[in-house]
């Protein structure tokens, strides 16, 4: 396989996490709502997972619902940022599981094959430039049968914005830069999960809108989150004053409802299983027992 493109600047990302790890609980409400819908996800299934990993666990978010879980015995944090994995050693200790904690690249994960019983990662995996190497690294890091559970960006997050900001610099500058990331649909994200040699993968999204008085509350939230603009091929001068405000009131113009913006955040939930000879198989082609149209009670007919 060749390189993968360079998509994101990654140390800007990781630079934009050190910088919001101080005052992350201050804007981490999305992590906080998505981390809950993973773990409930938790609830249907009838097995314990001993050994957890968390991978892009800033300040250790997750960390708490997964120690609830009956069986876990020992919860591996990892993210980019030193600092945010500092913040999460400061976290209060659960009482339960053991808790390690590790600085470590998404695209690089220093794991044995076979480490962890299930592995979860919450909004993290799609600032990865080469997300099917990440994806494979996961897989190969599960024991067999172990499950993969991810919450990720998906292509409908912050459409609002992009508008805005697209018009603002065209108004402004005559042209317009990458502001918002591209991000991955269900079909890429199944897709992805497949080539990587996943098991029975499944991906389906959920659409968390959030109200904000103003576009700039909204830009301030992203910073704090660590979620601004790290794209390769962004603009590396300072965004015009200009055009921030001029971004905010076309926002205002297009997208105000009784007097808030709306944000849009689609969220795609990943999940699959590292593969196991227990697990069902499709039949090959031909194999069946019984013919379609008996089941259904309709007349077949030649083709032409």
């Amino acid at each position: 396989m060749g390189s993968p493109l360079t998509i994101f600047d990654r140390r800007t990302v990781r630079r934009h996490r050190d910088r919001a790890a101080r005052h992350f609980a201050e804007h981490d409400f999305l992590f906080k709502e998505v981390a809950e819908r993973l773990a409930e996800r938790l609830d249907d299934v009838s097995r314990t997972f001993p050994r957890v990993l968390d991978i892009g666990a800033r300040t250790g978010v997750m960390a708490p619902l997964l120690a609830e879980r009956a069986g876990v015995e020992t919860i591996v944090q990892c993210d980019l940022s030193s600092t945010m994995m500092r913040a999460a050693r400061a976290r209060p200790c659960m009482s339960g599981p053991a808790r390690l904690v590790a600085v470590a690249d998404e695209e690089s994960l220093p794991f044995a094959d076979g480490s962890f019983d299930l592995i979860v990662s919450c909004l993290s995996l799609h600032w990865t430039n080469d997300l099917p190497g990440a994806l494979l690294q996961a897989r190969r890091a599960l024991k067999p049968d172990g499950l993969f559970l991810a919450a990720i960006l998906g292509g409908e997050t912050l459409v609002e914005l992009r508008r805005a900001l697209i018009e603002a610099e065209m108004a402004e500058s005559g042209g317009a830069g990458p502001r918002v990331s591209p991000f991955a649909d269900v079909r890429d994200a199944g897709a992805l999960l497949q080539r990587a040699g996943f098991a029975l993968p499944v991906v389906d999204a959920d659409t968390i809108t959030v109200s904000y008085e103003n576009a700039l509350d909204l830009m301030r939230d992203l910073r704090g989150m660590g979620e601004a603009n790290a794209i390769a091929e962004r603009r590396k001068d300072f965004t015009r004053r200009s055009t921030i405000l001029r971004a905010a009131a076309i926002y205002e113009d297009m997208f105000a409802d009784s007097g808030r913006m709306p944000a849009t955040f689609q969220i795609l939930n990943l999940t699959a299983w590292a593969p196991h000879a227990s697990q069902p198989k499709p039949l090959k082609p031909g194999s069946a027992a019984h013919r379609l149209a008996e089941a259904l009670q309709a007349e077949t007919r030649r083709s032409g």
